[in-house]
């Protein structure tokens, strides 16, 4: 009897349409989500639905080269698992937990399944706190949620990945965190460059990265958010650290989704979208939360197809965040680094009854005089500064002097740019864009404020 129960489970292939495999058992029909080997465990393939009483219908995770009819297939008995563990620390791996950094795979951890719950709302932390990151810009005006979701919109070249390396930089050393990159549909020359980027600027040490590269097949770019997630849950259930986990595109994880949709057969929603897009994106989502034990933070890159904000991607992405940052190309040309758009970018959190009154009001007042600068561009443009009122005058000088001051030196760009890098507290920051509204740096030259860090350096950069 013993015997019986200790032989796999093993079916054969009755078809095969590219990456959708159905696989006949005869004995114990597998349940969704399981994995199944085939081709002496090379190909391997995640049940999604049961067609019948004794066929399954699954996706292959891995090219499906040398897959024929008739061929065998063994049930592994379980689902999808990631490696977890302080040893995963420093590491880098694909989506079956396997290490990519040319590496001996991790000793003395522990194998998880990437199908997990949200945690439940009784253990979810309620009360709306402020994720420091000591970037002036975003500390000031578009408030961070610790244990929330932050979308980073922009396009190639506007800093991106610079912006993300420096919070992971300033999550390592402020805050004693985790930081995990999960690369969704990347391109292996962003992976590669990304891990010397961390290993040049020493954050390695507390960091674990998880890819699906763009070349593999959309079942493995589906999953890899699971498996980083499932990472990031350990860290915070199980450690009791606050992480910080960077998505990077969360729109192709929508775009592997539509893409399995489509081979597995299902009837399209609007503009091609699966019609499950809701579901699957609140299933990963909902898992990014802040409990009594710690907070996993979340700040996700999103490209908008067609720079149309009304795209069914967009808007399901949108509902999910508390933090919109938009990086702006002309400010990066004009070398106000973070190119972070001033005007479009919001948070959640900008409340009164959050950050409190005097840096709601400060935050209001800035947006303000951003916003008349911006009317006044025009006229400045067109006759010169010389036709302002004294007024308007006095708003120009104002807007580009805070412009200046919410640049910042980043320590991961200290190596291109000779700038030591620097961390400003939120007090310092708020400090300084209030005196600059006070007209107390009215004499002082713009150029004294630009990449600065808290305001009291001006003085030494004036008599420089």
């Amino acid at each position: 009897m013993n015997d019986q129960a200790d032989l796999p489970n093993l079916g054969a292939i009755v078809a095969v349409r590219g990456s959708v495999v159905d696989i006949q058992f005869d004995a114990l029909l597998p349940p969704i989500y399981s994995l199944l080997y085939a081709n002496q465990r090379k190909i391997v393939i995640e049940v999604l639905a049961q067609l019948d009483s004794q066929r399954v219908r699954g996706i292959a995770l891995t090219p499906t080269q040398g897959l024929a009819r008739g061929m065998a297939v063994e049930d592994s008995g379980g689902p999808l698992k990631a490696p977890v563990g302080k040893a995963i620390l420093a590491r880098m791996f694909d989506v079956f937990g396997n290490a990519i950094d040319r590496k001996a795979a991790p000793s003395g951890v522990e194998w998880r399944t990437v199908h997990r719950d949200p945690p439940a709302l009784a253990q979810r932390s309620t009360k709306s706190e402020i994720f420091e990151t000591g970037i002036k810009v975003i500390d000031v005006l578009v408030p961070l949620e610790r244990g929330g979701k932050a979308g980073l919109f922009g396009g190639a070249g506007v800093g991106k990945t610079v912006l993300l390396t420096e919070m992971i930089h300033n999550m390592v050393g402020h805050q004693e965190g985790v930081s995990i990159f999960c690369g969704i549909g990347e391109r292996c020359r962003e992976g590669e460059e990304l891990y010397r980027d961390m290993k040049e600027a020493g954050v390695l040490p507390h960091m674990v990265m998880v890819f699906g590269q763009m070349n593999e097949p959309p079942g493995s770019r589906f999953r890899v958010g699971h498996a980083a997630l499932t990472m990031a849950e350990y860290f915070r259930d199980d450690e009791h650290r606050d992480v910080l986990l960077l998505i990077d595109n969360i729109f192709r994880f929508i775009q592997a989704g539509m893409e399995i949709s489509g081979m597995m057969g299902q009837m399209p929603s609007r503009l091609g979208y699966q019609p499950t897009m809701g579901t699957e994106l609140s299933g990963l989502e909902e898992r990014i939360a802040n409990t009594d034990a710690g907070a996993i933070t979340s700040i996700q890159a999103v490209y908008v197809p067609a720079d149309d904000m009304t795209d069914p991607a967009a808007v399901h992405t949108f509902s999910h965040l508390s933090a919109s940052i938009v990086l702006s190309r002309k400010r990066a040309s004009e070398g106000l680094y973070p190119a972070v758009d001033l005007l479009q970018s919001s948070s959640k959190m900008a409340t009164p009854g959050i950050v409190g009154e005097r840096h709601y009001l400060l935050a209001q007042e800035i947006r303000r005089t951003f916003a008349q600068y911006e009317d006044l561009k025009d006229v400045i443009a067109m006759l010169g500064m010389e036709q302002l009122a004294p007024e308007d005058r006095n708003v120009v000088a104002r807007a580009r002097r805070l412009e200046r001051f919410l640049t910042q030196p980043f320590f991961t760009t200290e190596q291109f740019s000779g700038i030591k890098g620097k961390l400003v507290s939120l007090s310092d920051a708020l400090d300084g864009c209030e005196r600059i509204l006070h007209d107390e740096f009215k004499d002082t030259p713009e150029r004294a404020l630009y990449m600065i860090g808290a305001i009291d350096e001006v003085k030494r950069e004036a008599s420089a």
